[in-house]
């Protein structure tokens, strides 16, 4: 097996083995004095879910965002699914299990829309499903996105107002992980207490973490009019439940000044590591497609951010993207070892796959106590 070695670094990364950036630039904003190191152990020539997959259900065009969590043994996937036309509106959330993270079984449809244009209803479209377990309700939580459409049209598409749900399994204990779950109330939506930069999109994503005793969240939204940069922000609370407040003066993050989406955060060590979807040129006011990276960035106290980085997943003959878009996880495996599921565009299809990746974390260089300064 063909191995790939890369740096993770939170400002200043070297990259070893692998390409991390696909216009070979360098960004050199921040530095840091640590490091991870990972080598890519395992990289499949092929999705693990993919067009022929027999339990697709009517799914016409694959999967685009989520989440995956490693409960008693067993992967649980929980993802948008992109059913049917009109594209991006007739949507579904789904609940899929492997014992592996290669043989996928779909379990469950836990909420889907019916395709319907009404410009009133705020659940028009769904999307990406993150889950996380409250401790203190003792309850898996779901936190998922719902849009109201700009039209009628359903050749024209467009999302704004997002909004956060949060849902709750009602079925206690981390064994109800697979639900039913159950909507109790919207936790983050377009308010007086909106900022500037967040446009009409409203929120597209929202994935919380803890920090200490307190909870941090990313949010991300965009402009269409004028058109802007995809950017995210970072909102906090004193419980997972709520109620969630948009943080000031972190606000929108350094991470990515033109588009990043659907970050999730993993402790590793001492640090905070941030995965999301990311665009190949930063330079670019709109997405660029980029069939090889995800971005990263890696954080000293999970609340300030540097500036983010790109991952090659799909390193060599391993290609089978023409875009990679939202990593699902990073899901430690002990021994060292990662596993990252994420979604992509398969080459020459209208169809977004589930892909897979191992890793192996080879190297953690320990902060020293010289103080470096930003350049």
């Amino acid at each position: 097996m063909n191995k790939y070695c890369f740096l993770f670094r939170a400002g200043v990364i070297f990259l070893v083995g692998v390409y991390l950036s696909a216009t070979g630039q360098q960004n050199l904003d921040l530095q840091s004095s640590d490091s991870l190191e990972f080598e890519i152990i395992e990289a499949p020539t092929g999705p693990v879910i993919d067009e022929n997959h027999p339990e697709l259900e009517g799914n016409k065009y694959g999967f685009e965002g989520g989440s995956v969590v490693k409960e008693g043994g067993v992967y649980h996937l929980f993802v948008a699914e992109l059913a049917g036309d009109p594209f991006w509106a007739r949507m579904r959330l789904a609940h899929w299990t492997s014992r592996d993270a290669r043989k996928w079984k779909r379990e469950a449809t836990l909420y889907e829309t019916s395709g319907a244009m009404d410009t009133k209803d705020i659940r028009f479209s769904i999307w990406l499903p993150e889950m996380i377990f409250n401790e203190q309700e003792e309850r898996w939580n779901m936190f998922y996105i719902t849009y109201r459409p700009a039209s009628a049209d359903p050749k024209k598409v467009m999302h704004l107002d997002g909004r956060v749900w949060r849902a709750i399994s009602e079925v206690k204990g981390r064994g109800g992980i697979g639900g039913p779950y159950r909507d109790v109330g919207i936790i983050l939506e377009p308010d007086a207490d909106s900022q500037e930069w967040e446009g009409q999109q409203g929120t597209d994503s929202f994935y919380p973490w803890r920090v200490g005793n307190k909870w941090y969240a990313f949010y991300g939204s965009h402009k269409y009019d004028p058109h802007g940069p995809w950017l995210i922000g970072l909102a906090e609370a004193e419980e997972l439940a709520g109620p969630w407040k948009r943080c000031v003066g972190l606000n929108p993050s350094p991470i990515e000044k033109k588009f990043i989406e659907c970050p999730f955060v993993v402790r590793i060590g001492e640090k905070y590591v941030a995965v999301y979807d990311s665009s190949s040129e930063d330079t670019n006011p709109r997405y660029v497609i980029d069939g090889h990276h995800v971005g990263y960035s890696v954080s000293e106290d999970g609340i300030n951010w540097p500036r983010g980085r790109r991952l090659d997943v799909q390193p060599g003959k391993a290609n089978w993207s023409e875009d990679i878009r939202t990593p699902l996880c990073l899901i430690p495996e002990g021994n060292d070892i990662y596993t990252m599921l994420y979604t992509g565009k398969r080459k020459g299809k209208l169809f977004w796959s589930i892909g897979l990746v191992k890793l192996k974390l080879v190297k953690w260089d320990q902060p020293t106590t010289k103080k470096e300064t930003d350049k």
